[in-house]
């Protein structure tokens, strides 16, 4: 069973004001910038519900831009982090979004990486007490809270690739707490995220890479070590 940790009950420590409008949106982008694995050149970023009605005044749209260069919540840069992002290089837009959305409290970010030119689309809702949920990376319907260590596994649908993947946690005594898969179709490309109790190890993602379907191995970790990013076609 899982307990609750003093950060789910009373919040992080942040800059303020609103822990679900600032201390949230920091941690969705801080999320998509590990996922994507570098800071984006550009970004687009999508308010729906409550977060386009008040973006501006609850400091939303800078919570993210920081989470986005990698800022905690409580680093003190946030307030600026729109004009350190354009310092960097970072192209921004900020737009409302219209239709339907999974909470009133929903961002759709849209990267793209400095170095590598990669595209990522992630959709993340701040649920509360600076606790989030990462919905949607890339089409994929997915389960990311960000309060434990997660791994990323994007692969092809064969048969014995999830048996191989829990294999390799099982003897690398990982356990997992909450795993969710999606694919676009029957034996076409996958997405599997795996929540873990402890924090993953640079020779756990490199094992996972080994596996055979397996296209790369991604790591988010809100709050640990950040580590090397793992990928057959490219590395960031």
């Amino acid at each position: 069973m899982r307990f609750k940790d003093v950060f789910s009950i009373i919040g992080p420590a942040m800059v303020g004001p609103s822990s679900s409008h600032t201390a949230g949106a920091a941690r969705i982008g801080r999320a998509a910038r590990q996922v994507l694995g570098e800071m984006p050149r550009e970004a687009e970023v999508i308010f729906f519900g409550s977060f386009a009605a008040t973006y501006q005044g609850h400091g939303t749209d800078r919570a993210i831009i920081g989470g986005l260069l990698d800022f905690a919540t409580d680093d003190h840069r946030l307030p600026d982090s729109v004009e350190l992002a354009a310092e960097a290089g970072m192209d921004i837009c900020f737009r409302q979004g219209t239709g339907l959305f999974p909470h009133p409290n929903t961002v759709r970010l849209r990267l793209v990486g400095r170095d590598t030119g990669i595209e990522l689309t992630l959709t993340g809702i701040s649920i509360g007490g600076g606790n989030i949920e990462i919905v949607d990376i890339d089409g994929f319907g997915v389960k990311l809270t960000g309060m434990y260590p997660t791994v990323l596994i994007n692969h092809m649908d064969y048969l014995g690739v999830l048996a191989s993947v829990t294999d390799v946690m099982r003897r690398g005594q990982f356990n997992i707490g909450h795993m969710s898969l999606d694919r676009k179709n029957r034996s076409g490309a996958a997405l599997t995220v795996l929540e873990l109790d402890e924090p993953a190890t640079a020779e756990l993602l490199q094992e996972l890479q080994a596996l055979t379907a397996v296209k790369s191995v991604r790591l988010v970790d809100l709050n640990g070590v950040k580590q090397e990013q793992k990928g057959k076609e490219s590395t960031p």
